[in-house]
């Protein structure tokens, strides 16, 4: 496996000088931000980023995310040019050496939290998921500030897209998602592209909207939509492992092959729809971060992976989720139960 981390490009607080001194730290994960959703990304500007990350000696791993547009999703308005565009952007990465994206097809709202700076009892903070919390926000009011969204809707345009998915089924979301893949994953398959679906976070419907990548049997027919190598998965141990029945290690076996790219996070269930996100050691959370691990390794997964979400800790402040302490640790912590792994397997 290649290790690698999330950087947000030159406004992030963890510049990649710190990333590197992480042991093991050898790729990064980064996009091209200010491009606006369902445009294409020249050549010109991904040349540009993966030579910012060559530079500073580590290498342009993968692209997360190239964003799905709304139209794509609902399966409307300009969803044809959205797509060619984004059959563009593919072409273009393929061209800088990228072999794999990730992306995402959740309507509207990205990971989605109650508070991004909950105290936990030993003084860090971490994002958060109530139920309780969450049923109370009116995201049509334009008072809704999370980390997973697109900030530059207006309050109309937000109710008007709102509006629009209340007519939408989960039947009508798989359907898009399928028109969808069947004219990207040709592209993809054409210039080597590994495309990597990311889970609903959290895996339940938020806001009325419908949510369809939340478990095992659904990952199931997603992946047998376009049946291709290079149509896979970002297994994400967080964000499907807040619902109990998700077993993220056996999901990892049986996905095997079909996973291009593992994010690792740990999650404590406070709830039957509540969660705090928690420390990477086991016993920090609910999950067993070393089984999950351990599925990876007997499965000879070779892609890439990287310590997701962190708290914020020894009172650090930037990005919420995406400090520099805890994800190194987490790094640290995954790098040691890898090279055990090995060790044992001699």
């Amino acid at each position: 496996m290649e290790m690698t981390f999330r950087w947000y490009g030159a406004d992030d607080p963890v510049t990649l000088d710190k990333i590197r001194q992480i042991p093991g730290m050898t790729g990064i994960v980064t996009a091209i931000y200010d491009i606006p959703v369902g445009e294409a990304w020249p050549l010109d500007r991904i040349l540009a980023l993966k030579k910012t990350v060559e530079d500073a000696g580590l290498k342009l791993s993968v692209i997360e995310s190239v964003p799905v547009h709304e139209d794509i999703k609902t399966g409307d308005g300009d969803r044809d040019r959205y797509i060619e565009n984004y059959c563009t952007t593919l072409r273009n990465l393929a061209q800088a050496g990228v072999d794999t994206v990730c992306y995402n097809f959740m309507p509207v709202f990205d990971g989605t939290r109650a508070d991004l700076a909950h105290e936990l009892p030993d003084g860090s903070n971490a994002l958060i998921y109530d139920e309780a919390q969450v049923a109370r926000m009116d995201p049509a009011a334009g008072d809704l500030s999370l980390p997973g969204w697109d900030s530059s809707y207006t309050k109309d345009g937000l109710r008007a897209l709102l509006d629009k998915y209340r007519t939408i089924t989960e039947e009508d979301l798989w359907n898009n998602l399928k028109y969808f893949l069947d004219r990207v994953i040709r592209v993809a398959e054409e210039v080597k592209i590994k495309m990597a679906i990311h889970p609903d976070d959290p895996p339940w419907g938020i806001f009325g909207l419908p949510r369809i990548i939340t478990s095992k049997e659904n990952i199931e027919r997603f992946l047998a939509l376009y049946d291709s190598p290079y149509n896979g998965l970002t297994l994400c141990s967080g964000s499907l492992g807040v619902t109990r029945t998700n077993d993220i290690a056996d999901m990892v076996r049986a996905f095997a092959g079909r996973i291009h790219f593992a994010h690792i996070r740990n999650v404590k269930i406070t709830g039957p729809h509540s969660f705090e996100e928690a420390a990477h050691l086991s016993s920090c959370g609910s999950l067993d971060i070393v089984e999950i691990l351990k599925a990876y390794h007997d499965t000879g997964f070779d892609g890439y992976i990287r310590p997701d979400h962190g708290r914020m800790i020894w009172g650090e402040t930037g990005r919420p989720g995406y400090g520099l302490y805890d994800r190194a640790l987490g790094a640290t912590y995954i790098n040691g139960i890898w090279e055990t792994l090995e060790k044992l397997d001699k």
